[in-house]
């Protein structure tokens, strides 16, 4: 038997009662399989969300994407320019105020967000078989109020 197989789990004491530690383990397990799911297309839960509301939100701006999902300028500029370099993506002076920058997807950007689209829903169809419908919609309504 290894090391590894013979070493006792550490006692986790009060974490597994922490809210804060149950939704970091809980968040660890969802990526993971949205990383799986999307493996084989190198897009992670961030840029999808980008991705995703770039096609939602015409002319939409980076300070709004940003805003909308809590992430930090510096960190978007760079995602931003990996989704440009990668040809999904593109930024240009905004209609209204041209030191916005309005984001818009590329035609490869739209195929490969229709390519996503039946991953995430098969990736979603995974955690709610673990949970079932009727509590997901529970631990989404609970979430909501810790937002």
């Amino acid at each position: 038997m290894s090391e590894t197989a013979t070493r006792a789990r550490a006692d986790l004491g009060p974490l597994p009662g922490l809210i804060g530690y149950a939704l970091r383990r809980a968040q660890l397990a969802v990526f993971q399989d949205f990383v799986l799911t999307m493996a084989a297309l190198d897009v992670t839960p961030a840029q999808y969300s980008v991705l995703l509301l770039i096609d939602i939100n015409p002319e939409v701006n980076q300070g709004q994407i940003g805003e909308a999902l809590a992430i930090k300028p510096a960190n978007l500029a760079v995602m931003l320019n990996g989704l440009e370099a990668r040809g999904l993506a593109r930024r240009r002076p905004g209609a209204t105020d041209r030191r916005a920058r309005a984001l818009q997807l590329t035609a490869a950007g739209k195929a490969l967000l229709r390519q996503l689209e039946a991953r995430v829903a098969d990736h979603e169809r995974r955690l709610v078989d673990r949970l079932g419908p009727a509590a997901k919609r529970r631990l989404l309504a609970l979430l909501a109020k810790l937002t």
